[in-house]
């Protein structure tokens, strides 16, 4: 892939930015509740920059890629997992791919986003209309992936995930995404919430948890003002002892490389690639939309690797 840096940005603080990214994995009350906690200011802003975003595109697009991010704290290995949105309304759907590894991806199917009046609120259920949201995971020993799917209750992402568990998976959870713009539209942060119940949480533990959840304060906003992940958590459910696990890092990154498209394009049936050196067109263009990549491949190139196959 080929990133476009976030305007504005030293090398300095870029790579400060990145290292800030992360996903922490922690616990209450002893292990009856799990959680994650996702950081991912940098992570939205290189894809905002390198999927040439507004600010409708990147609320949407953002809370796609918080969401995917928080669903990975439970993965594992080569793990990976897909969220989807196919919708009626403008913004059409989405898709995000995450893997274990921290590594984030994915697209809007409209960009921009058609709008015939200018935003007013973040209250995005007008521009999905009705539709679905799937989840699909791919465990790296399992033989086949499985998934689930929901219709779509609201204009929030994070809500249609809370719903996705409860119905799908029958485990009650919670998501909090969000992400802060300052005055000129620039994101100053961006982040996620995940938590968990386990089988056999005392109920007035759950609705204590409940009544911390309802008075929250913006992610997003947190960390705007740079409180850290490790501190949000502990201020907020120091009554359920939190204890951290781990940290992994999160990133907008995409696998594709131009190597592995010419291999692609090399082992076209001969036919095929002969037309193709001979009829073009040129410059062959071929786009990857979950990183808005574009590889390009001028004639002399195609022509060897035609010679190739010949030879």
């Amino acid at each position: 892939m080929i990133k476009q840096k976030p305007r504005g940005m030293s090398q300095k603080e870029f790579l400060q930015a990145k290292a800030q990214n992360k996903l922490y994995s922690f616990i209450l009350d002893n292990g009856g509740i799990r959680g994650a906690i996702l950081h991912g200011t940098h992570m939205i802003n290189e894809m905002r920059a390198t999927h040439k975003l507004g600010i409708l595109e990147t609320l949407v697009l953002g809370h796609g890629y918080l969401g995917a991010g928080l669903i990975i704290a439970t993965l594992k290995g080569k793990d990976r997992a897909a969220l989807k949105i196919e919708c009626s309304g403008p913004i059409r759907g989405l898709s995000v791919e995450a893997d274990a590894a921290g590594e984030v991806r994915g697209y809007l199917k409209a960009n921009p986003i058609p709008i015939e009046i200018p935003l007013e609120s973040f209250d995005l259920s007008p521009y999905f209309g009705d539709g679905y949201l799937t989840i699909t995971k791919y465990p790296q020993y399992a033989k086949h992936p499985y998934s689930g799917q929901i219709k779509l209750k609201s204009g929030s992402i994070a809500s249609n995930l809370t719903q996705y568990y409860w119905i799908s998976e029958q485990t009650p959870t919670s998501f909090n995404v969000s992400i802060k713009f300052d005055e000129k539209g620039e994101v100053i942060g961006a982040g996620g919430l995940y938590l968990q119940t386990m089988p056999g949480t005392p109920n007035d533990r759950i609705k204590t948890l409940e009544l911390i959840l309802e008075t929250l304060p913006s992610i997003g906003e947190v960390f705007a003002n740079q409180l850290s992940p490790q501190e949000f958590v502990s201020s907020h459910f120091h009554a359920f002892s939190p204890r951290m696990l781990s940290d992994r890092r999160i990133e907008f990154f995409c696998r594709c490389q131009k190597e592995t498209i010419t291999q692609i394009i090399q082992n076209l049936p001969i036919d095929t690639l002969a037309d193709m050196a001979i009829n073009g067109p040129f410059p062959l263009e071929t786009h990857c939309r979950n990183c808005n990549t574009t590889y390009s491949f001028e004639k002399e190139e195609i022509d060897a690797l035609f010679s190739k196959r010949v030879h």
